[in-house]
């Protein structure tokens, strides 16, 4: 098992160091997302802010990550998929990280102040919902004791890290989602049987990369 000390202050300096960005991103981007990222890079104006949580923990000897599969509802763009705790910037949230933390403490039931933040991953720009999402990176400093948020939250996932670094969870299907829209050949993590796709695979494969950095 790595250190809490040394796996916690290399992934601090190497957040703080230049991170591996878009391109890695892409790595799990279906063809055309990753095409219409490339042409318009930057965000429009009247895009809306979120921010996720990628939350590390140590149980059973490995570090994991926490991800939420979200409760089915029709009226939730993202109903019954599978991401990081987040949510949308409201105002009275003052700093960016303030969401990601807020977002943590209602959908799983971890108290701000039991993480430490160690850093951010790059934004990425979702289209077809216009928004900007930061993904931040944190620490729990205790020991994990996950409430899942009735009526938003179906189930927590827990998957140890090193799984999104492995081969054989990396895949590729056809997806219909919202209106009937069936997209081709989606590169997504398998995890716990579940597909984890769009977004959080994107975010998640600059996380990989970023772990792998010598």
């Amino acid at each position: 098992m790595i250190s809490t000390d040394s796996f916690i202050e290399t992934l601090r300096r190497r957040l703080a160091s230049p991170l591996p960005g878009a391109e890695a991103q892409f790595k799990m981007a279906f063809a055309r997302r990753a095409e219409e990222l490339r042409l318009n890079p930057v965000p429009p104006p009247n895009a809306k802010v979120a921010c996720v949580l990628n939350l590390l923990h140590q149980h059973d000897g490995r570090w994991r990550t926490v991800l939420i599969e979200r409760t089915v509802n029709p009226r939730d763009q993202h109903s019954g998929q599978v991401s990081f705790p987040g949510g949308r910037y409201e105002e009275q949230d003052g700093a960016l990280v303030n969401v990601a933390l807020r977002e943590a403490h209602e959908e799983v039931g971890v108290s701000p102040v039991e993480v430490e933040v160690l850093g951010r991953l790059t934004e990425l720009y979702i289209p077809v919902s216009n928004y900007v999402v930061h993904p931040f990176v944190g620490v729990l400093l205790g020991a994990p004791m996950f409430r899942p948020q009735p009526g938003e939250v179906e189930a927590i996932l827990t998957p140890p890290i090193d799984l999104f670094s492995q081969p054989e969870n990396r895949k590729m299907t056809d997806l219909s989602v919202a209106q009937g829209i069936k997209l081709k050949e989606v590169p997504y993590f398998e995890v716990e049987g579940r597909i984890v796709w769009g977004a959080t695979a994107m975010i998640m494969s600059e996380f990989v990369e970023l772990m792998q950095v010598p």
